[in-house]
């Protein structure tokens, strides 16, 4: 499972590593996520520089894709040539989105008049897009799923190792990441939000 984390200048670096670093824990499956930029370098929110693993055209070819968020995300989605150049297909790819993710999501046409999730400054926003926003950390319709609220990226990261390999194999990737003495917890808390959504829902090949 080939993954790109699109990761734009401004961008949330909880939304990025967080969801990067849990996926990354499939490794031994042959699982990858990438930072996926539109430029070589982009600089955080909070003025952390990082250079991007893949171009954004990377997106087009992944088996998955997450879209975190950013203090620009309002400027792109805005910016027809630049949205022109992620191509994104929910028929064969995970797609998961996160706060003012999700409002790049819909100005992609990939919402519709789904409820989707999205955090409470971007929340006015993604209604102005046509979304139906609800009160929740997450929600998944077939292989699109959207989350609200920085630390929420571990239930996509939970969601997408679950759908793309097994709810064990999900439960084991937050096992691992989770605070000592609170991992029955932490892993209970992220399988207690995704379930739902996984239940019923073919498991595609890793």
């Amino acid at each position: 499972m080939q993954i790109a984390v699109l990761t734009f200048d401004g961008f949330n670096e909880l939304d990025s590593f967080v969801a990067a670093g849990i996926l990354n824990r499939m490794k031994a499956h042959g699982w990858a996520a990438h930072i996926t930029s539109p430029t070589e370098e982009v600089t955080s929110m909070n003025g952390v520089t990082v250079q991007r693993q893949k171009p954004l055209e990377f997106a087009a070819d992944a088996d998955a894709v997450l879209i975190g968020s950013g203090i620009k995300t309002r400027e792109i989605a805005a910016d027809a040539g630049l949205l022109s150049r992620i191509k994104l297909d929910p028929l064969r790819q995970l797609i998961g989105a996160q706060c003012s993710g999700t409002l790049l999501l819909a100005k992609l046409g990939l919402v519709g008049d789904l409820p989707a999730c999205t955090d409470l400054t971007t929340k006015p926003w993604v209604i102005e897009a046509g979304v139906k926003v609800i009160d929740a950390p997450f929600v998944a319709h077939g292989n699109v799923a959207t989350a609200g609220g920085c630390l929420a990226s571990q239930y996509l990261a939970t969601w997408m190792i679950a759908r793309g390999a097994s709810m064990r194999d999900a439960e084991e990737a937050m096992h691992y990441v989770a605070p000592v003495s609170e991992k029955a917890l932490y892993v209970n808390q992220a399988i207690s939000v995704v379930a739902p959504f996984i239940l019923g829902e073919a498991v595609l090949a890793a």
